[in-house]
């Protein structure tokens, strides 16, 4: 359950990073006291009158009111150059920018990407390179070529020739049964001279020079996947691959998932006259997980030789990376129920590991680094000297970095105090230097810090207010800043390695919202259920009358690893926050403890009982709101989305006389539905917490129901699946309660298509404004 697309995620997403942002704004004179004096109008130098109000239909249609950052961003090997794609009349083509000048050209032009790249026989075959498609690219290393990379073909282009030549795809229009069948997951090796990618379960390389691909691996299916990922692998553990390449090229290690005790899981599509059912591996907490093994197999083809990490198929194998000198791996272990990580030096000649160091937790481990972008590669770094790595914990209770010999010795603390470190842009071996993304300025920030390898105090090298989210270059010498603040879609900036600016890239300056006039969100702390201050943010209505009583509605999300308060863009759900703010509502965020930016020790309440802390922190925050002269209490509503949708169920069945009507899009209602390693992560199992699954679950208070409830599910739902929101209805009936539920056939969590969205959300303007307005 990650905060983004797909799992079960934020009800405000940003560009950057995920969780609710909102607006730096004057100060509430109230008990919390300020935060800062400046507000989000301040930013857009101020505003005249409104000319137009928000719409449902303007805010979730295109173009985008969150404009156009730039696309598919990628620095060539030595650090040069900074690529990203663009349109020329609807087609693609590939734009570079000089890192040390800012200047930017044209790369590959569309009309080359369209002849060379797609000659005539393709164009027909509706390929991932063509016109509608915007094709996906890699830079080779040594900055020589690029690989481009559809559903079945890959093109490898010589950027010195401008010519390409097709590695794999149908020849003469006339496919073999493998290659029919889709490509996945396509690398480069670091010598460049082969492509490796995944094709019906195994892994396959073929050569850049040109030939028959060959098959490494043998015997994969959609029960034994080689090299290739599951569902619960990399939603759970944010693993975005499952194959390594050597350093040398010589050899790639390969992730092996057997799922064979994994139960299977019916998505029914009802829409054709013969329903369709597709099944997924979907490990209901409780049930098994998929055995892993990591095994090594040579890129000139021969047996797969396993690593020994141990008898016990019930653990996680959740990060795997090669050492520089290709003999050994890392290979971080962890217990089922989270709370022990081992991490494995393995011989790759004969698969024997020994344990280089472990971290243990009375609660869970957050495991570091999320796997997915450039940021995450550095977390755990081995260097070239072989001699040192840096290891991220918790153990103080925050996230820091530490140096460690490979003997498991501390040597250094790098960096410590009340605030974390969010990520690991780089690590610069030469500048001796480490780079990366953390929480010390505000837990409600992100800013860009280096800190030397030698110790002292990181340097801030960003210093806006607001959302930092940094891709270094690979020689150290530039990074590019993705910026942005409650109020400003995301902006990108270039910048020396010392945080001089050398150009602005993309000022994506969204004219249109001048138009509406935002109200900016102001940020304060109120008091948790225990006295804990927690972050805090309220957007009020236009044109505020502090004499007037609002009704409120309450966003929430309120579960690990999201923030909702957060000084960053939050894109179409903060807009449809500030239309409901104009339709007279004010919006009230809190990050109850449990959530994420405050470090381990302020998560760690909810172990074992998901909801009851959560739920008495956003008590408490209604309590402060009822304080305040400018509330109607007896009009509180609340609303959220996977995690949030939770909150609100829970919120409407628990506390119905603080809450009036609540809005839950894609809810789990019973914890025991969804998947083993995030719920036990945090509940353990449900065989050995009983007690914790039926009180943390909504399905078993639906006689509390007394207001009105709002629920939108997709029937697609591969995540929170809909037998969720069906056992609750079940539970309704039986308590002869009602509650209103909005069904989206064969669509994903997110329910992301725009006409759905518009239903949606018009719907959920409708309910509020009908039980909680005048």
């Amino acid at each position: 359950m990650k905060a983004n697309s797909h799992p079960i995620s934020a009800s405000r997403s940003y560009f950057v990073s995920f969780g609710l942002c909102g607006l730096l704004a004057c100060a509430l004179l109230v008990l919390a006291g300020p935060r800062w004096l400046r507000t989000a109008a301040a930013q857009q130098g101020g505003a005249g009158s409104r000319q137009s109000p928000l719409t449902v239909e303007r805010i979730y249609s295109a173009p985008s009111l969150s404009g156009r950052p730039l696309r598919d961003t990628m620095w060539s090997p030595d650090g040069k150059l900074l690529t990203y794609l663009d349109d020329n009349a609807g087609e693609p083509e590939i734009w570079a920018v000089d890192a040390a000048a800012g200047q930017r050209h044209v790369l590959i032009d569309a009309q080359r990407l369209r002849d060379v790249l797609l000659p005539a026989a393709s164009r027909g075959q509706q390929t991932g390179l063509g016109r509608t498609t915007p094709p996906r690219y890699l830079w080779a290393p040594g900055g020589q070529a690029l690989l481009f990379i559809s559903a079945r073909e890959l093109f490898w282009y010589d950027l010195k020739t401008k010519s390409a030549k097709k590695l794999l795809g149908e020849a003469n229009g006339k496919a073999s049964s493998h290659e029919a069948a889709d490509i996945d997951d396509a690398k480069i090796s670091p010598d460049a001279r082969w492509v490796s990618f995944l094709r019906d379960h195994d892994l396959w390389v073929v050569s850049a020079a040109g030939g028959e691909p060959r098959q490494l691996t043998r015997g994969g299916s959609d029960e034994l996947r080689n090299g290739e990922l599951d569902w619960v692998y990399p939603e759970e553990l944010d693993l975005a691959t499952a194959y390594w390449w050597a350093p040398d090229s010589s050899r790639l290690a390969l992730l092996r998932l057997d799922e064979r005790a994994v139960q299977k899981y019916p998505l029914v599509d009802a829409l054709p006259y013969v329903a369709a059912v597709t099944e997924e591996h979907f490990p209901e907490a409780g049930s098994p997980n998929p055995v892993a093994r990591v095994g090594v197999v040579d890129v000139a083809g021969g047996d797969v030789r396993w690593m020994d990490t141990g008898g016990d198929p019930t653990v996680l194998l959740a990060r795997v990376a090669w050492l520089p000198d290709s003999r050994r791996l890392a290979i971080q272990r962890l217990n089922r129920v989270q709370n022990h990580l081992d991490l494995l030096l393995a011989d790759v000649a004969s698969g024997k590991c020994q344990t280089m160091l472990t971290e243990q937790d009375k609660y869970w481990i957050n495991l570091s680094g999320d796997g997915f972008g450039p940021a995450a590669s550095d977390d755990l770094h081995f260097f070239a000297d072989g001699k040192r790595s840096l290891w991220p914990s918790e153990r103080s209770g925050f996230r820091h970095l530490y140096l460690y010999d490979l003997a498991g010795k501390q040597i250094a603390q790098l960096t410590r105090g009340d605030w974390e470190v969010e990520s690991v842009a780089k690590i610069d071996e030469q500048a001796q230097a480490v780079y990366f993304v953390s929480t010390q300025k505000s837990p409600i920030e992100r800013q860009f810090y280096r800190v030397a390898l030698s110790g002292g105090e990181p340097v801030e090298l960003t210093h806006e207010h607001g959302t930092h989210g940094v891709s270094m270059a690979p020689d150290g010498k530039h990074f590019l800043d993705t910026y942005s603040t409650a109020m400003t879609p995301p902006q990108q900036r270039l910048y020396n390695a010392d945080g001089s600016l050398v150009a602005t890239l993309e000022e994506n300056r969204v004219a249109e919202l001048e138009n509406y006039h935002l109200q900016p969100e102001e940020f304060f702390t109120v008091p948790g259920a225990d006295g804990t201050p927690l972050e805090a943010a309220m957007i009020k209505p236009n044109r505020f009358d502090a004499s007037r009583k609002y009704p409120v509605i309450v966003m929430v999300y309120g579960g690990p690893h999201v923030q909702e308060v957060r000084d960053g863009w939050g894109g179409s759900t903060f807009l449809w926050n500030e239309m409901m703010a104009e339709k007279g509502f004010v919006i009230f965020t809190l990050d109850n403890r449990g959530t994420a930016g405050r470090g381990h020790n302020f998560e760690t309440p909810i172990y074992r009982h998901f909801g009851s802390v959560e739920l008495a922190d956003q008590l408490a925050g209604v309590k402060w709101l009822s304080k305040q002269p400018y509330i109607d209490s007896s009009r509180v509503g609340i609303w959220g989305w996977s995690f949030g949708g939770y909150m609100t169920c829970l919120a409407m069945l628990r506390a119905g006389d603080v809450f009036k009507a609540g809005f839950a899009g894609a809810p789990v209602t019973d914890w025991r539905r969804y998947d083993t390693i995030y719920t036990e992560r945090y509940m353990g199992t449900p065989q050995e917490n009983p007690e914790g699954y039926r009180d943390s679950s909504p399905v078993n208070f639906a006689a509390g129901l007394k207001g009105k409830l709002l629920v939108a599910h997709a029937t697609g739902d591969d995540n929170v699946h809909f037998a969720n929101s069906v056992a609750l209805q079940e539970k309704f009936v039986e308590a002869q309660k009602y509650a209103e539920f909005l069904i989206y056939a064969d669509r994903g969590h997110g329910i992301g298509d725009s006409a759905a969205r518009i239903h949606i959300f018009n719907r959920a303007t409708q309910f509020f404004l009908e039980n909680l307005g005048k």
